[in-house]
């Protein structure tokens, strides 16, 4: 009966801090979405690990690359990477993200959801990273790594064809 006791207090002990957690980076994501609607620069920059993202927005533009695709491979090899690096800078800003939140369903004529309710959109990873989800047990779309103290924006696993400047 002890070992059960035990067992079940350990299972609610790591329950709590899993969820601890992802409440923690909800907080986060929310003051991210706040940036986003705001379009407030300075805030999205706080909120984002721009060098991860950059890397992992421009190793999938190069993967994708139309001209790797007809065999231009050399061609491709010296260009990509710097159109990679340009379009990658572009898209990674307050407006583009705009577009993921809509969508997401966060459409500036609603509210912006409170801490409590991103938290059930959040999942722990194994590696300790926090992907949200666009619904409860769906893909990861936006993955957060926590630097600092604060859970940064540092992944997009969504279609690409997401990140598009909204005008």
């Amino acid at each position: 009966m002890w070992r059960f006791l035990a067992a079940l207090g350990l299972c609610l002990a790591l329950g709590a801090c899993a969820t601890a957690t992802r409440y923690s980076a909800a907080r986060d994501v929310h003051a991210l979405l706040v940036s986003i609607r705001d379009e407030d620069r300075m805030g999205f920059e706080a909120h984002i690990d721009r060098p991860a993202l950059k890397a992992e927005i421009e190793q999938r533009l190069v993967k994708a690359s139309p001209a790797k695709a007809r065999g231009l491979d050399g061609l491709a090899a010296i260009l990509a990477p710097q159109l990679a690096g340009v379009i990658s800078d572009t898209l990674i800003q307050p407006r583009v993200f705009r577009a993921i939140a809509d969508d997401y369903g966060y459409k500036t004529s609603t509210s912006l959801p409170n801490s409590l309710a991103i938290t059930g959109l959040l999942k722990t990873l194994p590696d300790g990273r926090i992907c949200a989800t666009q619904k409860k047990d769906g893909p990861c779309l936006l993955v957060f790594t926590r630097q600092d103290g604060t859970w940064k924006l540092s992944g997009f696993e969504g279609d690409m064809k997401m990140l598009r400047i909204k005008l």
